[in-house]
């Protein structure tokens, strides 16, 4: 479809519609909130968009509406139906519905009508669908402890199009790849010539990672998806409470949705939550384990029998007299205990794994010494080996999700697109059902009403008397002032919009 072809469309508006994935589906489908993700189309401007598509489908002239009267009606009447809608896009979408001459459209919208019209207005569903509207893709992404590479200028600039929520640097060598690795937590390289590289760090040759944007940034489709969420578990409530069949899988949405904060996190795992409490807690553990070695020790001095007092003899070792010798002659079992004790108190603390303990025992060291202190680099050490693993664990966790949800984000963009429509088909069923409208018969020429009302008086509904009323053909219509000739006009002019 040339998108020009379109009535009101011009090149600029073209150009934007263009940016949509499948810009002719949108149109032919009257989907306003595709439309509407074009840059620069408002909602307003996508309805107007779609409305003068349907007509140029089906070779409508747009004239039906003749008079300033008659156009004020069909507003009024559309207003009834859009205060019928619970979402902003469903008020959109019923823009779309027009009258038209064209046989064909009629018949089209004819057929839709009396599907909708059979639809129940739960109050179940429309609670649900006030938490419903059309997905958004949230901005200001960024990830800054990972990076692409690559030695190819091309391959550079199609990474940077791909993800620009990514550095991606040029590198040309081992080197430079050590370089980057000692800046990022991960690297991942594009390149397959440099596969089986050695370089310290977590690098990684991934030379289908421009197809794999689940693997690459995960925080992506994560910050879809929290952004989202609640849209999306309100959609569900709405296919469960209106037995829809649903497009996606609920319960694995569930089960995804619940292993994602709002703010896009990973909701931890019990090993996730066990390494960042150790990172976090570790100096107080490392600190703690100190105090028990030295209590433990403190205890043992002034218990000890020497030929002087204990307290004394604990006041000469506290001023550092000796301490070394007088320990491992005197006091080695008791050292050994204490900094034993330090030891299992600080992997007791945080919960560590046996790799882990094996490090972290080396923190006291077992030369004799009071008071007990800590070896920082080993503490360093330890620190380095669990954020490591922190964040190997929390990429872990963020990869498994993103490929998770990946396999979710079409059927979940089906399933608000289905459940925005089910709101523009309970809108018209419950203008049907309030005004107690049925769908006409065709036959022969001009109009005839039963027993018909009008919804657009100011009185309310249930007080206006029913009329019958029949025209074919030039028509004179007298009577009285105030006698009801204008609003049998009026409700002539709404039956035949309607």
């Amino acid at each position: 479809m040339d998108l020009e072809s379109v009535p009101g469309v011009g090149p600029k508006t073209a150009e934007r519609l263009a940016a949509l994935d499948e810009p002719e589906r949108a149109l032919a489908a009257g989907d306003v909130a595709a439309l509407a993700e074009a840059p620069g189309v408002s909602p307003g401007r996508a309805a107007t968009i779609a409305r003068a598509a349907i007509r140029a489908e089906h070779g409508d002239s747009g004239e039906f509406l003749a008079t300033d009267r008659a156009r004020e009606i069909y507003r009024d009447a559309l207003s009834l139906l859009q205060d019928r809608a619970v979402t902003d896009y469903a008020a959109r979408r019923l823009e779309t519905l027009y009258p038209a001459g064209s046989e064909s459209r009629i018949e089209e919208v004819r057929e839709w009508t009396t599907e909708a019209m059979a639809r129940e207005p739960d109050s179940a569903v429309l609670d649900a669908l006030a938490g419903v509207a059309p997905l958004e893709s949230p901005t200001g992404v960024r990830v800054r402890e990972r990076c692409l590479a690559t030695a190819d200028a091309e391959r550079h600039a199609a990474a940077e199009a791909a993800y620009p929520e990514i550095s991606v640097e040029i590198v040309e060598d081992a080197r430079d790849l050590a370089d980057l690795a000692t800046g990022y937590s991960t690297v991942i390289v594009l390149d397959e010539s440099f596969a089986g590289i050695d370089v310290a760090g977590d690098v990684r040759v991934e030379p289908d990672a421009l197809e794999r944007p689940a693997m690459v940034v995960p925080e992506r489709l994560l910050a879809f998806f929290a952004e989202n969420r609640g849209r999306l578990r309100a959609a569900a409530a709405v296919a469960r409470a209106a037995d829809l069949d649903s497009p996606c899988d609920l319960a694995a949405l569930d089960d995804a949705l619940g292993r994602l904060d709002d703010e896009g996190s990973v909701v931890p795992d019990d090993e996730l939550a066990r390494l960042r409490r150790a990172v976090e807690d570790l100096d107080a553990a490392v600190a703690t384990g100190e105090s028990v070695a030295n209590d433990r020790l403190r205890a043992a001095i002034e218990e000890r029998d020497v030929t002087i007092e204990g307290a004394d003899l604990l006041s000469l070792v506290e001023q550092g007299a000796g301490v070394d010798s007088l320990l491992s002659r005197e006091l080695a079992d008791e050292h050994a205990a204490a900094i034993e004790a330090a030891r299992e108190q600080l992997v007791d603390a945080l919960a560590l794994d046996p790799g882990e303990a094996e490090i972290a025992a080396r923190a006291f060291p077992e030369e004799p010494a009071f008071p007990v202190e800590h070896d920082e680099a080993v503490v360093s050490r330890l620190r380095e080996e669990l954020t490591a693993a922190r964040d190997r664990r929390a990429g872990r966790l963020k990869r498994d999700l993103a490929a998770d949800l990946a396999d979710l984000r079409e059927d979940c963009e089906a399933l608000v697109d289905a459940v925005l429509e089910r709101d523009v088909e309970l809108a018209v069923s419950r203008f049907a059902r309030e005004f107690d409208c049925t769908l006409p018969e065709f036959e022969g020429s001009g109009i005839a009403i039963e027993a018909g009302r009008s919804p657009l008086l100011d009185t309310p509904f249930e007080a206006v008397e029913p009329i019958d009323y029949a025209v074919s053909g030039p028509t004179l219509l007298s009577g009285v002032n105030s006698g009801g000739k204008t609003s049998t006009l009026d409700l002539l002019a709404l039956v035949t919009v309607l």
